[in-house]
């Protein structure tokens, strides 16, 4: 075997372990699952029976599904604002600071330490036990609401848990794209007369655009597969008012009339419009940097 095969049979022995689980436990599920989509399997038996697309056309008429896809978009479109203001904001004022910066790093990250299943069940406790002490013995009426209960504040709830435990991660992507912004650059915009807020949108939000695309990437896709935290948090209620996509399919899938199959599809058309939409997002992204 000459050199350069020895090369490739070493790399190729290298990715192989990486491969195989990426192929059965990614790659595999994806494509049986186009298959699943297209039967009344229900997740236990040994026959399935193909019916073709009357899963998908079944979908189409369930309003419980597109409910919470309408609950879910919304949710998408809060916490991409909420969640990266916040999370830029804080990365500029950190980054601004002369000491203690690894303090409020680690502060800002601690939430990223623990499953946010774990998050959520403790913001329960807050928001059901915690905040109704604080307005029954300390008098702040403020928290004298029904958090959980209500499902306008249910969902003001669910965005204040999520964002605590994603802005930290944000938090650091930012910080090391503004760490690559030369100071050089900001100093000569200083010398020129140009003001914090000038220099920060004329010079260093264009350097970090790259940091922004990967965010708002991962911000989409990780909120629309939102599960762990409304879960915990509301159950998907009051009423399935505060229902995500991803808790929907589990009902569909795992309690009371378990349909597998008809799951299986609501995945698959939930990956399709998750698919279409990240790359309308990173196509518009890319060339808004490539213009800057």
């Amino acid at each position: 075997m000459t050199r350069k095969g020895r090369e490739n049979l070493s790399l190729l022995l290298f990715v192989a372990p990486a491969f195989i689980v990426y192929f059965l436990f990614k790659l595999y599920p994806t494509f049986s699952g186009v298959y699943y989509s297209m039967t009344s399997w229900n997740g236990l038996s040994k026959t399935k029976q193909f019916i073709g697309f009357t899963n998908y056309i079944e979908i189409y008429s369930d309003t419980y599904f597109w409910k919470s896809m309408l609950f879910t978009s919304k949710y998408v479109i809060v916490m991409l604002l909420v969640a990266n203001i916040i999370a830029l904001s804080l990365a500029v004022a950190i980054e601004s600071r002369k000491k203690a910066k690894g303090i409020f790093r680690t502060l800002f990250c601690m939430p990223n330490m623990i499953s946010m299943i774990i998050g959520g069940y403790m913001w329960n406790f807050i928001f059901t036990k915690v905040l109704y002490y604080l307005a029954d013995n300390w008098g702040m009426t403020i928290f004298d609401k029904s958090w959980i209960g209500n499902p306008r504040y249910a969902f003001i709830a669910i965005v204040i848990v999520s964002s605590w435990g994603i802005i930290g991660y944000l938090m650091i992507i930012y910080m090391a794209a503004l760490q690559g912004v030369p100071v050089h650059l900001i100093e000569s915009g200083s010398l020129d007369g140009a003001n914090a807020w000038q220099s920060f949108f004329r010079i260093t939000f264009p350097m970090i655009r790259h940091s922004l695309t990967i965010c708002i990437f991962w911000t989409l896709n990780s909120m629309f597969q939102v599960f762990d935290v409304i879960y915990s948090l509301t159950g998907g209620g009051p009423g399935r008012e505060t229902q995500s996509v991803a808790i929907n399919i589990y009902e569909e899938a795992f309690s009371g009339n378990i349909r597998y199959g008809y799951a299986t599809a609501k995945s698959m058309v939930l990956f399709l419009i998750v698919f279409v939409i990240t790359i309308i997002q990173i196509t518009v992204m890319k060339r808004k940097e490539q213009e800057l």
